[in-house]
């Protein structure tokens, strides 16, 4: 670039040796059409990367500072930018920058998994129709072959009859008639062709399908390899080997390519190095080494196969953890993000003291070893009293008697009645104002620049905006319904005033004023929670959205921790595709409310054997229900072990017993995991993603499996032998999926930020979906209080029993649509009193419940 033209040092632009704001250079007279013009004569200024390695330049700032100044930065416009001081503007362009960076690295590799796993699902089914469509030519093949053995058939008899004088007359008149019979089917060429083609594909081999689809993206799938930097967690990089030996000879058109590296690396045995080395494809499964592999050609490897191979097993390696990002959040080395050992060996007692474990190595293993022999005593010694658990004599296969629920009484079945008949109803707008006055739950809202709330009648807008988005109406609907209000007013409030993490906060605010009512601890304290998702519809090709086969729709994942007390504690928007259980620690840890459940529910996607190691270090009893029980395996605590009763639960192999030596060698490694994620240097999203059965290098994975297995083992085992267990998991789980239903029927604008392709903004449109669900629940259950505690004076009697099966998911209270006015929204409410029987009014005075 010239002297007269700018280019960008560090943050700053320097034309003609000034130093100026890259913000003072762009807003001079002519100077877009001056960078365009250097785009257009190849000479480009990108001002991503002309800020260089933004990762260093906040590089020892806390991590959550630096999110909060990329959020400001994001919602600010340019004009905004410039009203800010020159090092305050350069911070948070910095910040920006590093988190865009990030993202954009992360976003890289999921759309490089994602097309990975379609070409592998693509060429699965591809070999399926194949399978069918030869179905014919395999039929020909055997009538053919059927042909050939009689003709042989025949001149063997013909030698046996003595009836040929001349064996080789014999053979030459046999090879003619098979000639004549294989001629007859398409000749030589034809039969072997259709042998090789069958041959290809036998026992289900799908690997010699991928390439096909693979070829459209393959220019990008090496532009990708090249731009990212993908660094081995461990002393293993033979598929790093293979990917650079892939990119060495992308340019090449030819057929095969030779097994051997072209630079060779000093080899880790201190052997000959001078030597090209043989790559080590032994990370590949042997029907992918046989398809590269050139058949008649030793030495030499099918390029186009041995290209799909190689990023098939890199995007398999990125997401075990085993091969990283450099520069990359949830793909980078999550190994570099933990707390050094200086830092966590100090608190591990007190650590150890919170979650409830030893704070030793010895006393660890010991107490989770006593802890699983403990309860396979006690179920052993109850199963002759156990009269819902039966084990099969001959498989072993354990079964549960299905229980019938409870039917309700006819006293609650009339107590629910006559609320349908007595509550008011109320619109979504009056319930979320009336829960705004009373939680003050809108002052957690305003601009995340920190600026004082520019706003008339903030309380008002907040409210109106919060409808917006929670119900899916969107800005335009909503502005057509609402008069007071532009759609660009609701866009910019949405955007600029409310970030995932404040509208969390404002929705913990009434998750703990719902706690406190009386009619809520009728239904439960808090203590007991289960996560669920629910499918909720979504833009097309965008990163979270996919096909869902459990769900049977497209689009993304609600994912809720809902407490026995029916209110959301966290929320998150994920993809159909993941495992759900990666996501529960993290809720329990994002939750902000007073609420601290210890007990959490979950289905089958909420349970694996990280997610129960680490629950198990961070002190949370996970107990989920676990549909396929009957296919687990059971460990022993010990091989030699065996009971009396239930001894055909367990395994026999002496391999699959928990390994105590290698959870006492690797116990400091548990503890600062779970020491990082508690406090958040590592987020537990990261980590589980990273920890799971596909690595084969990750000892830390095997730490946690062994971990899991015990803990899993005891699970299965209170679950099988406590009836009220399984009752209170059904009880909690079933409230999880009402409240998913609750949510679904709340949005029915279906026209909101879930619709948009960008992430954040996904996510932002399910806490805003939480904040209303939980005001409308908070408004209705002090709408019941109050209609219950007028009933009691009546001289209704309201028995603790029937309170316990009422619900706040109450939809005949609730207007959705009609004429939204906001005149009244800046109105508070009367007081409310959170006292149940009209005895107790005098104890508690009617006080709002806001914090």
């Amino acid at each position: 670039m010239g002297s007269a033209r700018p280019r960008l040092a560090g943050l700053l632009v320097v034309p003609d040796g000034e130093r100026r704001s890259p913000f003072d250079v762009m807003k001079e007279p002519g100077r877009r059409a001056t960078w365009s013009r250097y785009r257009q004569h190849g000479d480009r200024v990108d001002l991503v990367d002309g800020f260089g390695d933004a990762a260093k330049w906040v590089e020892g700032v806390a991590s959550a500072k630096v999110s909060a100044f990329a959020e400001q930065a994001r919602v600010l416009s340019v004009g905004e930018m410039l009203d800010i001081s020159e090092p305050r503007r350069t911070a948070l362009l910095a910040c920006a920058v590093a988190k865009a960076r990030a993202r954009v690295r992360d976003e890289f590799v999921v759309m490089l998994s994602k097309r990975m796993a379609r070409h592998a699902k693509r060429a699965q089914e591809e070999l399926a129709n194949l399978e069918q469509r030869h179905k014919a030519s395999t039929e020909q093949l055997l009538v053919v072959y059927k042909d050939v053995l009689k003709v042989f058939r025949e001149h063997i008899v013909d030698e046996h009859a003595g009836q040929t004088g001349q064996g080789s007359l014999g053979d030459v008149l046999t090879v003619k008639r098979i000639r004549e019979v294989v001629e007859d089917s398409g000749g030589f060429d034809a039969q072997l062709a259709e042998i090789e083609a069958l041959a290809a594909y036998r026992g289900g081999n799908w690997t010699p399908l991928v390439e096909r689809f693979f070829r459209p993206d393959r220019p990008t799938m090496f532009k990708l390899a090249q731009t990212l930097t993908f660094v081995p967690t461990s002393r293993d990089r033979s598929v790093l080997d293979a990917l650079e030996h892939a990119i060495a000879h992308r340019h090449l058109t030819r057929e095969l390519i030779p097994d051997t590296a072209l630079a060779p690396r000093p080899s880790a045995d201190g052997g000959d190095s001078s030597r090209p080395q043989v790559l080590d494809l032994s990370f590949a499964s042997q029907q992918w080494r046989t398809t590269v592999h050139a058949k008649d050609q030793p030495g030499m490897l099918v390029r186009r196969h041995f290209e799909a191979m190689v990023f098939t097993y890199l995007v398999e390696e990125l997401r075990c953890g085993d091969i990283a990002v450099v520069g990359a959040e949830d793909f980078g080395d999550w190994t570099t993000m933990l707390l050094p050992w200086d830092q966590v060996e100090p608190q591990i007692p007190q650590f150890c003291e919170q979650a409830g474990i030893p704070d030793s190595a010895e006393g660890f293993v010991e107490n989770l070893r006593q802890q699983l022999t403990r309860i396979a005593e006690e179920v052993d010694a109850g199963y002759p009293d156990n009269a819902d658990l039966t084990i099969d004599s001959v498989t072993g296969v354990p079964s549960l008697k299905q229980r019938c629920g409870s039917d309700r009484t006819a006293s609650a079945e009339a107590l629910e009645a006559e609320l349908d008949r007595r509550l008011p109803v109320r619109g979504i707008l009056e319930h979320l104002a009336r829960a705004a006055h009373w939680t003050g739950w809108w002052h957690r809202l305003g601009p995340l620049s920190g600026a004082d709330p520019k706003l008339k009648n903030p309380l008002a807008r907040y409210v109106v905006t919060s409808f917006t988005y929670g119900s899916g109406l969107g800005a335009a609907q909503a502005a057509r319904h609402i008069r007071t209000v532009s759609a660009h007013e609701l866009a910019a409030i949405a955007k600029r005033h409310c970030s995932a993490k404040n509208l969390a906060r404002a929705g913990a605010d009434v998750v703990d004023a719902h706690l406190d009512l009386d009619l809520v601890q009728a239904w439960g304290d808090g203590s007991v929670a289960a996560v669920d998702g629910t499918m909720m519809d979504a833009a097309v090709d965008n990163l979270l959205a996919e096909t869902s086969i459990r769900y049977g729709g497209y689009g993304g994942i609600a994912h809720h921790l809902v407490a026995d007390t029916y209110v959301a504690l966290f929320s998150r928007f994920v993809p159909c595709g993941v495992w759900e259980a990666v996501y529960l620690i993290d809720s329990l840890l994002q939750n902000q409310s007073t609420v601290q459940p210890e007990q959490i529910h979950a289905d089958t996607q909420g349970q694996s054997f990280p997610v129960f190691g680490l629950a198990h270090l961070l002190g949370i009893d996970l107990l989920p229900r676990i549909r396929n029980f009957q296919d687990l395996t059971f460990h022993r605590p010990d091989p030699a072990v065996r009971y009396r009763h239930i001894d055909q639960l367990f395994s026999t192999d002496p391999r699959t017993a928990i390994d105590w030596d290698l959870l006492h060698r690797h116990w400091p490694d548990l503890m600062q995991v779970a020491l990082s994620v508690k406090q958040g240097t590592v987020s537990s999203v990261t980590l589980l993603r990273r920890l799971n059965n596909r690595s084969r290098k990750n000892q830390i994975y095997q730490a946690f499996r062994e971990v899991g297995r015990a803990v899993r083992t005891a699970v299965l085992l209170r679950y099988l032998s406590d009836p009220a267990l399984r009752e209170q998991i059904q009880r909690a789980t079933n409230k999880a999926e009402a409240y998913n239903g609750f949510t679904k029927w709340l949005y029915f604008g279906n026209a909101g930020w879930l619709n948009s392709r960008d992430p954040e903004l996904q996510d932002r449109a399910v806490k805003f979906l939480d904040l209303v669900a939980a005001s409308v629940i908070f408004s209705t259950t002090i709408d019941m209080t109050k209609t219950l505690r007028q009933m009691a004076r009546e001289g209704w009697t309201l028995h603790a029993s029937d309170l316990a099966v009422l619900s706040p998911y109450r939809r005949e209270n609730v207007l959705r649509f009609g004429d939204y006015t906001t005149d009244g929204l800046h109105i508070p409410p009367p007081a409310y009193n959170p006292a149940l029987h009209a005895t107790t009014e005098g104890t508690r005075a009617e006080t709002t419940a806001r914090r």
